[in-house]
This record gives C-alpha cells, structure tokens and sequence, in this order.
C-alpha cells in the first residue's frame, strides 16, 4: 500500500484535530459488505496487534503517520495507493486498487 503525500498530510490534519497526539493510527481494512462484496474502511485507531503491517510515512514537518492494516486485508490492498482527492465532483481519500476486479456504479464497494 502506497500513500500518496496529499492523503498523508490530510490524514495527519484529521488525526491532529481528533487529538494532539500521534498516539492515534490510520488503520485501513477490507471489510464484507456493500452491492459488489467488499468495503474500505479508513479510520483511527489506537490499538495496534502484532499481526499488524505497519507503514510509517513523515512529513516535511516531521510529523509521522503510521497507518496499519490487518493481515486478512493486506492481499486486497498489495500495490494499492490512498490518494486525497479535492475537487468540484468529489472530495475525500479514494483508493487506486490493482486487486479490484470490478466495482459497484456508486463506488462504494468492490470485489
């Protein structure tokens, strides 16, 4: 899994205005779910299991993103990137996954 630096400095902005603490970490799984059988879920966490891959990004200011994500996603997620997207149609992270064979129209979901 690749971050891209837009996504990182977002996710730290967010993480940053939960809490003034790099204690939190971005952690990313593949969950059951939606029209075409998988779902992305991106939120903080605080607990890291050993089981865990874990990413460590820095920013130019040296503020540290670790994000984890659980061994059960990590084969959906091998090679896929995390972007931060802000324009006129969308904004929010979106990710550019290789392992994704189709999606549902709204997006939500892959398989």
């Amino acid at each position: 899994m690749i971050l891209e630096e837009a996504a990182i400095e977002k996710a730290v902005f967010f993480r940053d205005s939960e809490s003034k603490s790099e204690d939190l970490f971005l952690r990313i799984s593949v969950n059951p779910g939606g029209c075409a059988g998988l779902r992305y879920a991106l939120y903080f966490d605080s607990v890291k299991n050993e089981t865990d891959l874990e990413l460590k990004n820095k920013l130019n200011d040296g503020k540290e993103l670790i994000t984890l994500i659980d061994k059960m996603s990590y084969p959906y997620l091998d090679g896929a990137v995390l972007k931060f997207v802000d324009t006129i149609e969308k904004s929010g992270f979106v990710i550019d996954n290789p392992n994704a064979s189709g999606s549902c129209s709204c997006g939500d979901s892959f398989n």
